[in-house]
């Protein structure tokens, strides 16, 4: 408490005020959440993610019927052909329908974007050999091994990636479909072109050291904002319409692009194919709910299943009539997108708004209530969860968590430039609080226009400790808008379009004139291709680690880089090497990256994300030839910012300018881990726990100068110029590389959990953190138990910098449930936020737990299948995250005041 606080608190009780009774003061019960969503989130707390393989069956079969046809249409035909043969399921308590296959909790692979590791597992099964040798971060990638992971092969499941169960019956399945793109999937024809790079061994190296992450073919879509608006104004059989119609006027014409023009028919031609196959997908979970009707003897169920034959019949043709259809609508949509190609991070956009004019046409009419609407969102939000992303344990484990991203933002301002808040966001809110799941993660756009009754509503869900909503900074996000894509037209209009993309990726939007109840509504959606796909997680400290070993990976024993050979005898020397290895990193990795990209989106471009995003309605060109509104959106992402900037404080100070120590004894000490066994000894991944060995006393010294060098995070100018001395450099650095779509790259600065692997590669660090430690969080976080000076000493040194100059900025902060307690602490807790965001700062988000219920839930993972928290930008199961990151949040500084 400061000293004015408890000035106050003095003086008001002179005044006979008891200020413990406020503090005291309770809010409302939460009420529980619907019986039919209880049901069923039980039987999702028992099943396993299954890796399924009807739909890749479906696509591989209609691709190669297709062979020669023009590689757009074949491949809207082979995407849609696999939604309309999946087998529809329909659980008896289920409103809302559609799941990414058979199975509710279901994956699939996708061979023809990366074959490599398919085709070596399943022969290895077939031929009952070892399992081929991991990639490095593969291997250094740690998945969870509660809850719904298949981390270890049992009885007839065999476990895939450390996380997927498949049946050892459908393993000649995956043999018959992946063979074929054993040499021109996605993966294959990039490397294949790559390799012609004169760089490419450095590429290789720099990948085999996780100083890069992975490849940007792991996950190529995603990152993005889902756009609804063209189904929900027109319906599929509108769509179809729309189709023939520019069919018939551009067919033939090249118009006056002599590059691109003819193919604007051959895009509706494939836009035609992709809605017929959602509207077959709808009609097929029509026809089993009637099915399922007629043999249905319980008049509750049988009146539940025909009305969900009504709702999905009425949506395989036309555009919906009522909230509920509307809603359907929007999770066929993004079922559609998210079954396309590997991803995360296909973000839902600003929902509540979009379904407004719905929302409020039913309530007028009378034919919801606000409580039948609540129980849809709750099913909804299940719905979301379901959501698995088949990947490599790299992306699914080091980089994902588990986890999608599919993030729901709220408020921000509308097309009028007032605050976009709509009644329905106060109930999406509602039910989020009711039921707890880890999807869709909300995020509030805070604006000074926001209501003050909504903030507090979504404080208040904030402190319930499942890690959402986040907080983002509307005015930041929206200078961000202006200055990355002004050049591609963008006015003040379109910026208050934007929100999140993935779990804190700011995506570009527009408003569309949503013509429904008899007016025009403005309704906000995405208008760009993928906002992350580009150089993906380089390690900060290991890029400075590799500096001080001369290139040499003391790890493995392995070079990386090329020797620099140079003594390094002033701090300004050590930056200038780690700036030319940082441009050996990424010049090489941009293009090799640019090159899979480039190849995914001539092979593999997007079906259903370019009807919805693409130029339907302006261009006639999918997303891959630019057919979105803005495509300056390919990034740079970084990792272990905090732990690098720390790292430098140190060698700065002990080495530079007290000159304690030398380079070489620093890097004598990082190689012995400070006379301290590593985190791949003791198992323990946060820098709490230390074992000693003999050889600690020889270290002891620099050891403790290490600890003692000031840290980020407690308002210190020293610490904090070499962040804006970072960001300075980067901002410009970043824009002189380019994406494949020409366009130059920007900074994205999130950790997702690569600071738990990345960590993992590590030596010890000048900060006085061990080898193989995870790297401090976020990006503008304090490393964990750094932070000294209180919550408000780290905003001062988070916004040393603009914040707007990056797509983002991310700040993870852990508080004990006591210090936000009641209606008191539920003020506090937005004064916090209010304060942050006033002062500059892009996103706050928290974990209102105590470490001590987490360190319990680690020894005791079944007694708390429902506990939740916040890892970076997105919540997950406490069971199905890996230990170096469970390790990470509990070691995160606990504030017990807000």
């Amino acid at each position: 408490m400061n000293s004015n606080e408890s000035k106050v608190q003095e003086i008001l009780k002179q005044r006979g005020i008891d200020t413990e009774a406020m503090d005291d003061m309770t809010e409302d019960d939460i009420p529980q959440p619907g019986e039919r969503f209880k049901k069923l989130q039980e039987i999702y707390y028992v099943l396993k993610v299954s890796a399924d393989m009807e739909t890749p069956y479906w696509y591989n079969r209609l691709w190669w019927e297709h062979d020669g046809d023009l590689l757009e249409v074949r491949r809207a035909r082979a995407v849609a052909g696999g939604y309309a043969h999946t087998t529809p399921t329909i659980l008896p308590w289920e409103k809302l329908v559609m799941n990414k296959t058979k199975n509710v909790r279901g994956a699939f692979p996708f061979p023809w974007v990366t074959a490599s590791f398919f085709n070596a597992q399943a022969e290895a099964l077939m031929n009952e050999v070892d399992a081929p040798a991991e990639s490095e971060a593969d291997a250094v990638s740690q998945v969870g091994a509660g809850g719904g992971n298949v981390t270890a092969s049992y009885g007839e499941i065999i476990c895939l990636a450390k996380k997927f169960g498949m049946r050892k019956e459908d393993i000649p399945v995956l043999v018959k479909v992946s063979k074929p793109w054993d040499e021109v999937s996605v993966e294959a024809l990039s490397t294949t072109y790559a390799k012609m790079l004169p760089g490419y061994d450095q590429f290789e190296r720099i990948m085999d050291s996780v100083v890069c992450m992975f490849d940007s073919y792991a996950i190529p879509q995603g990152r993005e904002v889902m756009n609804y608006y063209l189904p929900l104004q027109y319906g599929f059989d509108g769509i179809m319409k729309i189709c023939d119609e520019k069919i018939a006027e551009y067919m033939g014409e090249a118009g006056d692009d002599g590059i691109l023009g003819m193919s604007r028919g051959y895009y509706y031609a494939a836009m035609k194919e992709v809605a017929k196959g959602l509207s077959q997908w709808c009609q097929n979970y029509a026809n089993k709910a009637k099915d399922l009707a007629a043999r249905e003897s319980d008049p509750e169920f049988k009146k539940n299943y025909e009305e969900i034959a009504e709702v999905m019949g009425n949506i395989a043709h036309k555009a919906p009539s009522t909230f509920r259809e509307a809603l359907q609508m929007t999770l066929c949509l993004h079922y559609g997108v998210v079954n396309e190609d590997p991803q995360s991070g296909q973000s839902i956009g600003r929902l509540g708004q979009v379904l407004q004019p719905f929302y409020e046409k039913d309530i007028q009419d009378g034919v919801i209530t606000d409580e039948e609407v609540i129980e849809l969102l709750e099913l909804y939000r299940l719905k979301i969860t379901c959501i698995e992303c088949f990947a490599s344990a790299g992306v699914s484990g080091g980089v994902l968590s588990g986890n999608t991203f599919n993030n729901l933002s709220m408020g921000g301002l509308g097309y009028d430039g007032l605050t976009a808040v709509t009644p329905l966001e106060y109930l999406i809110v509602e039910a989020g609080m009711r039921a707890k799941t880890p999807q869709p993660t909300l995020s509030v756009l805070y604006d000074e226009k926001t209501p003050e009754d909504f903030l507090m509503k979504c404080a208040r869900c904030t402190k319930l400790g499942m890690g959402y909503p986040a907080w983002m900074n509307n005015q930041g996000g929206m200078n961000f808008m202006l200055r990355q894509y002004g050049p591609e037209g963008m006015d003040v209009v379109d910026a208050r379009a934007w929100c999140l993309g993935g779990c804190l990726e700011s995506a570009p939007g527009t408003f569309l004139p949503l013509n429904y109840n008899g007016k025009i509504t403005m309704i906000p959606g995405g208008a760009s291709p993928t906002c992350g796909t580009g150089i993906h997680f380089i390690a900060l400290p290991k890029v400075l680690e590799l500096v001080l070993t001369n290139g040499v990976d003391e790890r493995t024993g392995k070079m990386v880089f090329p020797p620099h050979n140079q003594k390094i005898d002033s701090f300004e020397k050590m930056m200038d090497l780690w700036k030319d290895y940082l441009d050996v990193t990424c010049q090489i990795v941009n293009k090799v990256n640019n090159l899979q990209m480039d190849i995914w989106r001539k092979y593999n471009m997007p079906a259903v994300a370019s009807l919805l995003k693409g130029g339907f309605l302006t261009n006639g060109q999918h997303i891959g030839q630019m057919g979105a509104k803005y495509n300056a959106t390919i990034n740079f992402e970084s990792c272990g910012t905090v732990t690098f900037i720390n790292t430098l404080a140190s060698l700065k100070k002990n080495i530079f300018d007290d000159k304690a120590f030398t380079v070489d004894e620093m890097v004598d000490a990082m190689i012995n881990n400070f006379g301290f066994k590593t985190s791949y000894e003791t198992g323990v991944f946060s820098p709490d726990f230390r074992e000693n060995t003999e050889e600690a006393p020889k270290y002891e010294k620099i050891f403790a100068a290490c600890l003692n060098a000031p840290k980020y995070g407690n308002a210190i100018p020293y610490v904090d110029q070499l962040l804006v001395d970072y960001e300075e450099y980067m901002f410009p650095y970043v824009h002189t590389l380019y994406s494949y779509y020409g366009k130059p790259l920007y900074m994205c600065q999130i950790s997702v959990s690569t600071h738990g692997p990345q960590g993992f590669v590590t030596l010890a660090r000048a900060d006085g953190t061990l080898s193989g430690t995870t790297y401090s969080d976020g990006s503008v976080s304090a490393a964990a138990g750094t932070d000294k000076n209180g919550m408000y000493a780290v905003f001062e040194s988070a916004t040393v910098y603009d914040h707007s100059l990056c797509q983002n900025a991310q700040m993870n902060l852990k508080i004990h449930p006591t210090a936000v307690k009641g209606l008191n602490g539920t003020r506090k807790l937005l004064d916090a936020v209010r304060a942050y965001m006033r002062k500059g700062g892009f996103h706050v988000q928290f974990n209102i737990v105590g470490s001590e219920t987490l360190r319990d839930a680690q020894k005791k993972p079944e007694a708390y299948r429902d506990l939740m928290v916040r890892v970076a930008g997105f919540t997950q199961y406490w069971c199905e995250i890996g230990k170096s990151i469970q390790d990470e949040v509990i070691y995160r500084t606990q504030y017990d005041e807000a």
